[in-house]
């Protein structure tokens, strides 16, 4: 049987990305306190096509995946950029996988011990590496008395801050959580001695920024804060090279 996708094609147009994506896949990531983590991940994988080839077999990205099927850290998940671009002759690779990554807290009484939050390796591979950690941190308003019978609120869902790294060394997934998780609650609290009686995506941007500036590991970082409201939210982005 020929193969029709190898097979060279005289129109010279370059594809930018092909490959496949949302592939649900069992991960284990690393865990701080646990060694390791099982998880799911949805992955994408995909690459830049050079204009000499008609197609690629898209069942080449699964079988990739297949031989690095266990622990996924960034070695592993360097070496799956690399192995994508040499198999497919590709000019360029990449991947996304994005998982649900949890957290055991001790958190208020009508709360869950065990808390997850939403990240995502991001990789690309030309004539270098590019490799981004995204973390999405819910913002959590604190628990408020009311005047009626002096009852407890639940605690509100302000909004959410989306943090993504340009990685130079290794940073563990719970010290990136716990620092801009420290950062909100410092914003929160320095309220009540300002004076201010609201939440700001400015200055919640500015002090998770502040923050993640302290970081080892990192030498670029985008941040955007956004509030959600019910007739519009409003948001504030920034990025930062450390």
């Amino acid at each position: 049987m020929k193969d029709i996708q190898n097979q060279l094609d005289h129109r010279r147009i370059n594809i930018k990305k092909v490959g496949v994506k949302t592939i649900s896949y069992p991960v284990t990531v690393l865990d701080k306190e646990k060694k390791r983590q099982n998880t799911i991940a949805s992955v994408n994988m995909y690459v830049n096509l050079p204009h000499r080839f008609k197609g690629t077999h898209m069942s080449r990205f699964v079988e990739i995946l297949n031989q690095f099927h266990g622990e996924i850290d960034l070695k592993s998940f360097q070496k799956i950029l690399v192995r994508m671009k040499e198999r497919l002759e590709a000019e360029a690779s990449h991947l996304e996988m994005s998982f649900l990554y949890f957290l055991s807290k001790e958190k208020m009484s009508e709360s869950l011990k065990v808390c997850h939050y939403r990240c995502s390796f991001i990789g690309s591979l030309e004539d270098e590496q590019d490799l981004q950690l995204k973390v999405e941190i819910p913002v959590i308003l604190p628990l408020i008395q009311t005047e009626f019978k002096g009852l407890p609120r639940s605690r509100g869902h302000w909004g959410k801050a989306e943090v993504l790294l340009r990685l130079k060394s290794f940073v563990w997934i719970e010290d990136l959580i716990l620092l801009i998780e420290g950062a909100i609650e410092t914003e929160q609290s320095s309220l009540a001695t300002t004076g201010h009686d609201a939440l700001s995506v400015e200055s919640l941007t500015r002090g998770i920024a502040e923050s993640l500036a302290r970081l080892s590991g990192v030498s670029w970082f985008s941040l955007r804060v956004e509030n959600l409201g019910n007739e519009y939210s409003t948001f504030a982005t920034l990025e930062c090279s450390v």
